[in-house]
């Protein structure tokens, strides 16, 4: 799921507004999980993250930091 908009150079998103995707390859496991726990509780707004990450469970967000974070 989240190589479709992360892992593609100078991607740009049109919803809610067109922004630029951030790469998330290269960010620390720390940064990512802390970030996917913020978009399920709610405390950042994107809809689409806040779908994806309201999906996923603890030991989802932990595999998906541990993955990102190490490459």
């Amino acid at each position: 799921m989240c190589i479709g908009c992360h892992e593609i150079p100078g991607y740009k998103a049109s919803f809610p507004n067109v922004y630029s995707v951030p790469m998330i390859t290269g960010q620390s496991a720390k940064y990512i999980e802390a970030s996917l726990v913020a978009y399920r509780k709610g405390d950042r707004s994107h809809p689409t993250m806040r779908a994806i990450a309201g999906s996923l469970t603890d030991q989802d967000i932990a595999d998906l930091a541990a993955l990102y974070g190490s490459k």
